[in-house]
C-alpha cells in the first residue's frame, strides 16, 4: 500500500520546518507536553522518534524550549516574549460588565474590566494581552476577537415608534441589539409583530468599542415569552439547530429504499446465525449496536459487537455527509430527538431493528478466562437482530432487580445474557484496576404532560442498582469495541479521529483537596496525575455521605473530552488508545473511524497527505464544538422545564444540599423535584456575606454564620426567572438550621473570628512579600513566587 512519505510533509520536510513545528506546537499549549505527545501531534513515525528527541535536546540547549523532568517540554520565556504577550481564550462576561478570559490548562483566568472589553461579546474567542497583576489577579485587555460565539441572540422584542430592538435574555450578552432592515428601506419587523414578544435576531454588525451596541436583523417573532414551545423553539433557532434536514440529504437517504438489497451483501460476512439482540434504554430512538457472547469449554470467551454500517450510506462529500458533519451529533430533548441523519436512515435502514437484515461492521474478540484479549478482528458483515431488549428488562431477567415488569424477550435469552454479564464484570474489574474513573452523578428526567407539553415533574433518572448493572453490561462491551478499533488503527497507522481526555486542571484539584480536608479526607492533588491513584481515592468515597457532592466537585476539575487526530490517550478511562466507533447513527467521529477501518479491510489506498490530515483535524474540531453545543442546548432545555415547573411552587419550602458558590449566592440542589435553587447573598440572612478565598464557603461578617458546599439548607422558593432559566429561593432558619442551638452559633462565631484573623495575617504577609519583591526583584522574577515561595492567589470566576 502506497503512503505519502513524512519527509514530504510541510511540517517535517526540512530541519527548519521541523524546529518551527515543535515551537509552534508548544506555543499553543499552556501546559508542558510529553515527548510522546509531541510525536503524536506532529505525526512523527516511530522510526524517527530518536531524531525528534535529538531535536528537542537541541532546542532545549539553544534556549527555545525548556526541558522538564519526565521527558516534558514547554516554551521558554524568551520564546513567549518573542511571540508577544497575547494569549487566546474564551471570554465570559458578568452581567455587571466585567469579564474573565479562560486560557485553559493551569493558567490563571485573566480579568478584563468593562473599559478593556473592546468590541468583544460573551462567549467570543479572543486574544488578550496581559497588562498587570493586581489584587484581582491577572488583568488584561482584549486586543482582538478571534472567533465570534454569538451570531444569533434570543430575547424580547421592543418597539417604540419607528425603532425596534431586542433585549437579550442572557444578561451577559451586550444589549440591546438594535434592529436594522434586512434590505435597504425594508421594514425592521413584520407589521403584526407585538412589543414584548419572544424573538431571535442575527447580529450583522458587531461593536468596535465598549460603549457601542450590536446591530442585527430580525429572524423570527415566536410568541409569548414563557410558553414552553416558544422557549424551546427560541433556543433551537438561536443556536442554528434545524429540526428538518436539507431536501438533498432527505432525497439521498430515501433513495436507498427501506430494505437492504441483495447486492449490498456481496463480499460481506454472514452473521445472521448469531442470535444478537439490541439492548438500549426504554426510550431509545435509534439502535446502533447488537451484541452476542459465548463461553467456550475452557472458560474463554468470544464476543461479537455489531455496529450499524452507517459509512456504507454516508459517503464522503455527499449531501448526507455534509449534513452529518454540520450537525456533528444527534440532540435529545425531553419531548423529541433531533437526529444527525434523516429518519429514513437513523430510524430505519441504519437502525438494527429486529427481524430484518442490516449492514454492520462487527468487532469479534477472543478473550481468555480472565477477560484479557487474545485476538481481535473487524469484519464487514450483516446481521438479523433477534429482539429489541431494554435495560430494565435485562436487569429483571438476570435477577438484578424486582422492580420493572418482566420482558418475555429477555427471559428467553436469560442464560446468554448471564454469559454477557460474566464477561462484562471481568472487563469492568480490569478497567477499574488499571485506574478508570467511575463518577456517580445523577441525571435529570423531565416528565411532560402529553397534551400540553408542559412539565409536570423533574425527577432523578432512575438509579436502580440492578438497572445500572444492565447498563454496565453494554457499556463494557462498547468500550471493548472502541479500544479494539483504536488499537487496530494505531497498529495500521491509519489517520483518523481519536477521543482525547486530558489530565485534570491542577488549580481546581487544589480546590478539591481543600474541600476534602474540610470533610476529614486526605487528598493529594499529585495523586490525580495518575488515574490509578485517583481511582483508588474515589473508591474510598463510596460510603461517604457527601459522595455525590465530592464527585461533582471532582468532575468540575476534569477537562472535557474532545476529538483529536493525535492519539494521546483517555485519562478518565485510563486508556492509551481510544476512539468512538459504536454510535455512528448519532455521532460523526464514529463515521470517520468506520471509513478508516473499511479502507484497510478493503485494501484501499489510505490518504495520508497533509491535506487529508487537515480535513480530519477540521472534522475533529467541528465535532468537539458541536458536541459542546448539543450538551449546552440539552442542559438549557432541562433548566427551562425546571423553571417552568417551579412557577407554581412559589412559597413552597424544600430541603436541599449546597452544591455551588458563585458571586451572586449559593446553589442548593433539591432532590424532589430535582432542581437547583439560587439563594442570593441578600437572601441568606440578615448579614453581609462574603466568599472565602477557596470559593468553598460563605460567611457572615457580623454573625459568624458559615455556609459550606455540602451543607443542608432549608429554602423557600421566592421567584422564578423563566428567561434566565433560574429558580430563586430564600434561606429559612428552620429546624434544620437551629437543631444544634447556641453551640452551633458559638462555633460559627469562632470560625468567623478565625477567618478574620487569618485574613489579617495574610494581609500582613502580603505586605511583607510585596516589600521583599521590591528589594529582591531578581529572585522573585526567577521563581514567580512571593518571599515565602507561595503561589500567587488566583481570582476565581464567580460563575456557576
Amino acid at each position: 500500500m502506497r503512503s505519502t512519505s513524512r519527509e514530504d510533509s510541510p511540517k517535517t520536510g526540512s530541519a527548519a520546518r521541523r524546529r518551527e513545528a515543535v515551537v509552534d506546537l508548544l506555543s499553543s499549549f499552556q501546559r508542558a507536553l510529553h515527548a510522546n505527545e509531541i510525536a503524536e501531534r506532529l505525526g512523527v513515525e516511530p522510526s524517527r522518534y530518536a531524531k525528534l528527541q535529538r531535536l528537542l535536546e537541541e532546542l532545549s540547549l539553544e534556549g527555545s524550549i525548556v526541558a522538564l523532568p519526565g521527558q516534558r517540554f514547554r516554551l521558554s520565556r524568551q520564546q513567549v516574549a518573542a511571540r508577544g504577550a497575547e494569549h487566546e481564550g474564551t471570554l465570559t462576561v458578568h452581567p455587571r460588565g466585567f469579564g474573565f478570559v479562560a486560557l485553559g490548562g493551569a493558567a490563571d483566568d485573566v480579568y478584563v474590566s468593562p473599559e478593556a472589553m473592546g468590541g468583544a461579546l460573551h462567549g467570543d474567542t479572543v486574544a488578550v494581552r496581559i497588562a498587570r497583576r493586581s489584587q484581582r489577579g491577572v488583568e488584561g485587555e482584549i486586543v482582538r476577537v478571534v472567533k465570534r460565539r454569538h451570531a444569533r441572540v434570543a430575547g424580547v422584542l421592543r418597539r417604540r415608534g419607528r425603532s425596534a430592538w431586542i433585549e437579550p435574555d442572557d444578561g451577559r450578552v451586550r444589549g440591546p441589539i438594535v434592529l436594522v432592515p434586512r434590505e435597504p428601506g425594508g421594514p425592521l419587523t413584520p407589521p403584526d409583530a407585538e412589543d414584548g414578544a419572544a424573538a431571535v435576531a442575527t447580529i450583522v454588525r458587531y461593536p468596535d468599542l465598549p460603549e457601542e451596541n450590536p446591530e442585527g436583523v430580525l429572524e423570527a417573532v415566536l410568541g409569548a415569552p414563557g410558553d414552553p414551545n416558544v422557549e424551546v423553539a427560541k433556543i433551537l433557532l438561536r443556536e442554528g439547530i434545524e429540526e428538518e434536514h436539507p431536501a438533498d440529504a432527505i432525497a439521498e437517504a430515501e433513495g436507498f429504499g427501506g430494505e437492504v438489497p441483495p447486492e449490498a451483501l456481496e463480499g460481506r460476512v454472514d452473521l445472521t446465525h448469531l442470535p444478537m439482540p439490541t439492548i438500549d434504554p426504554e426510550d431509545a430512538r435509534d439502535h446502533d449496536d447488537a451484541v452476542w457472547v459465548i463461553r467456550e469449554e475452557d472458560g474463554s470467551y468470544r464476543a461479537w459487537i455489531a455496529i450499524a454500517d452507517v459509512s456504507h450510506y454516508v459517503r464522503p462529500g455527499s449531501a448526507l455527509d455534509r449534513t452529518a458533519l454540520a450537525r456533528g451529533n444527534s440532540i435529545y430533548l425531553p419531548d423529541r430527538a433531533i437526529p444527525m441523519l434523516p429518519r429514513a436512515l437513523s430510524s430505519n435502514l441504519c437502525s438494527l431493528l429486529p427481524g430484518v437484515i442490516r449492514l454492520c461492521l462487527c468487532v469479534e474478540v477472543e478473550l481468555d478466562p480472565t477477560g484479557t484479549v487474545r485476538k481481535a478482528r473487524v469484519v464487514e458483515g450483516y446481521i438479523r437482530s433477534i429482539a429489541k431488549l431494554t435495560y430494565p428488562g435485562v436487569a429483571r431477567a438476570l435477577g438484578f432487580t424486582a422492580e420493572p415488569p418482566r420482558s418475555p424477550e429477555a427471559e428467553a435469552v436469560r442464560n446468554d445474557l448471564q454469559v454477557m454479564w460474566d464477561l462484562a464484570r471481568l472487563l469492568r474489574g480490569k478497567r477499574m484496576r488499571r485506574g478508570a474513573l467511575d463518577l456517580d452523578l445523577p441525571e435529570a428526567k423531565v416528565v411532560l404532560d402529553p397534551e400540553t407539553g408542559a412539565p409536570v415533574d423533574v425527577q432523578k433518572r432512575s438509579h436502580d442498582p440492578g438497572v445500572a448493572k444492565a447498563y454496565q453490561l453494554i457499556e463494557e462491551l462498547m468500550l471493548l469495541a472502541n479500544e479494539t478499533c483504536a488499537q487496530f488503527v494505531v497498529d495500521q497507522k491509519i489517520p483518523t479521529v481519536f477521543r482525547y481526555h486530558a489530565p485534570p486542571d491542577q488549580a481546581k484539584l487544589e480546590r478539591f483537596a481543600t474541600m476534602c480536608g474540610e470533610l476529614g479526607l486526605l487528598f493529594d492533588p499529585e495523586d490525580a496525575a495518575d488515574p490509578k491513584r485517583l481511582s483508588v481515592f474515589l473508591k474510598k468515597l463510596d460510603a461517604h455521605p457527601q459522595k455525590q457532592v465530592l464527585h461533582m466537585l471532582l468532575l468540575r476539575a476534569m477537562k472535557q473530552a474532545v476529538y483529536d487526530v493525535a492519539n494521546v490517550g483517555h485519562f478518565g478511562l485510563a486508556s492509551s488508545a481510544y476512539l468512538h466507533f459504536t454510535s455512528p447513527i448519532r455521532r460523526y467521529p464514529d463515521i470517520t473511524a468506520h471509513r478508516a477501518i473499511r479502507a484497510v479491510l478493503r485494501g484501499e489506498r489510505v490518504d495520508r497527505s497533509e491535506e487529508a490530515l487537515e480535513r480530519l483535524r477540521e472534522a475533529a474540531i467541528t465535532a468537539s464544538e458541536r458536541e459542546r453545543k448539543a450538551m449546552e442546548v440539552e442542559r438549557e432545555v432541562v433548566d427551562l422545564h425546571r423553571a417552568l415547573l417551579m412557577r407554581s411552587r412559589l412559597g413552597d419550602t424544600f430541603e436541599g444540599t449546597v452544591t455551588g458558590i458563585v458571586g451572586t449566592g449559593v446553589y442548593v440542589n433539591v432532590e424532589a423535584p430535582f432542581v437547583d435553587v439560587l439563594v442570593r447573598m441578600e437572601s441568606l440572612g440578615p448579614d453581609q456575606y462574603e466568599i472565602d478565598d477557596e470559593g468553598l464557603r460563605v460567611f457572615g461578617l457580623r454573625s459568624g454564620d458559615r455556609i459550606a458546599i455540602g451543607d443542608v439548607m432549608l429554602v423557600q422558593i421566592e421567584d422564578v426567572a423563566i428567561l434566565r432559566r433560574t429558580i430563586y429561593g430564600r434561606r429559612l432558619a428552620g429546624a434544620l438550621e437551629e437543631a444544634s442551638g447556641g453551640q452551633r452559633r458559638e462555633r460559627l462565631r469562632r470560625d468567623a473570628a478565625d477567618t478574620r484573623a487569618k485574613r489579617r495575617v495574610k494581609s500582613t504577609k502580603s505586605t511583607k512579600a510585596a516589600s521583599g519583591r521590591l528589594t529582591n526583584g531578581a529572585t522573585a522574577g526567577k521563581t514567580g513566587k512571593g518571599a515565602k515561595g507561595g503561589k500567587t492567589k488566583k481570582v476565581r470566576k464567580k460563575q456557576r
